[in-house]
């Protein structure tokens, strides 16, 4: 149930609202918008029904939630969520930020470069995986906390927030120690007992789409999250697993304007993922803004062919200064800008760096 309060409620009102809903054994949550102030109220339906909130002092209306998932749903909130990130990024709001980085942390000599290269483009947010889920039980599976410290220390010379994989609860602790952002990758979106102890820290957390899953249960496991208290959720699109066999998976670009107009939560895309073919990613990219994205998500590495994972997707630097061209005419068709920070020096020498490594 949605309770509405009136303008000029008072905080009395509001807390005695929320007693009497509480003792009744049901939860709460506020949120309060820039017009109104919104009660959720979560729990037993029959109960909810028997409770006349209309008679509430400060009570204008109540409204049920049809959606299964509640917090997270436009019905709940009708404004955009944004969520800070760091000092300089912002999430959900008119400036775009790009996350990049290579998709694991290989050494420390490898990763200084990659996140030199893309901090002198510009680019708020490194990525990079610490914990690997691979297919093969013979692939790198990462450094670890080894790989946490590193990136730790590109944060501290650079500025750059960190975004990085949490892929078991038992690891939370120390991953939550160490990045910015906790990323739940795809084989996870359905991890339930991963999900509610991400709902209880007080970080960023971008849910990637389950490479089968439909958009309600995609909704659904962000409500998890949200439902235990954690609210700053990012949705991640990054390809869902069709018949086609000639890209890695099918990005479901129409996902984006879809997410939109279901959830306040913002929502990004990692082409990446989905396509696994630097050929195909900048054209998808440019899509994805064009299509409402609020971020995007890229692999970047300085050498690919010497990436010990996914280096057949992964930009260089010098296409990633060319991608970002190509964006930001984009973004200011559909009214945004693309975020760039720290910028050191020009891009052409970027490039031509770049080109010589």
């Amino acid at each position: 149930m949605i309770v509405v309060m009136k303008p000029e409620h008072t905080e009395e009102d509001l807390r005695h609202l929320v007693s009497r809903v509480e003792k009744m054994g049901l939860r709460t949550h506020l949120s309060r918008g820039e017009r109104r102030t919104i009660v959720g109220i979560i729990g037993e339906r029959d109960l909810i029904r028997e409770i006349p909130f209309t008679s509430f002092p400060g009570v204008e209306a109540a409204h049920p939630i049809l959606q299964p998932y509640k917090l997270v749903s436009r019905e709940f909130k009708e404004e955009n969520t944004t969520i800070p990130i760091g000092a300089h990024v912002e999430l959900g709001g008119r400036a775009i930020p790009i996350i990049a980085g290579p998709c694991a942390v290989e050494g420390r000599e490898v990763l200084d470069e990659i996140a030199d290269a893309l901090h002198a483009l510009g680019i708020p947010m490194l990525r990079g995986g610490a914990f690997k889920p691979r297919t093969s039980p013979y692939s790198f599976q990462g450094l670890g906390e080894l790989a946490l410290k590193f990136m730790s220390d590109v944060r501290s010379r650079t500025g750059m927030p960190v975004v990085t994989e949490v892929m078991d609860a038992r690891d939370l602790l120390l991953v939550y120690k160490y990045a910015d952002v906790l990323q739940i990758g795809t084989r996870n979106m359905q991890n339930f007992k991963l999900l509610t102890e991400v709902g209880q820290v007080d970080k960023p957390v971008i849910l990637k789409r389950g490479m089968s899953a439909t958009i309600k249960e995609f909704l659904m496991s962000a409500e998890y999250i949200v439902s235990h208290g954690n609210e700053k959720v990012i949705l991640c699109e990054r390809g869902i697993r069709t018949f086609e066999t000639e890209t890695r998976n099918t990005l479901d670009l129409s996902a984006v304007p879809l997410l939109k107009k279901l959830t306040h939560l913002p929502v990004i895309v990692d082409p990446s993922h989905a396509l696994g073919r630097t050929d195909l990613i900048p054209a998808m990219a440019c899509a994805a803004v064009a299509a409402g994205a609020d971020g995007l998500m890229l692999e970047v590495h300085v050498r690919p062919h010497e990436a010990l994972s996914d280096g057949s997707q992964s930009l260089t630097p010098e296409a990633m200064a060319q991608l970002l061209d190509r964006l930001e005419p984009v973004a200011q068709a559909v009214g945004r800008t693309i975020l760039r920070t720290h910028r050191k020096g020009q891009d052409d020498a970027v490039r031509t760096a770049a080109g010589a490594s």
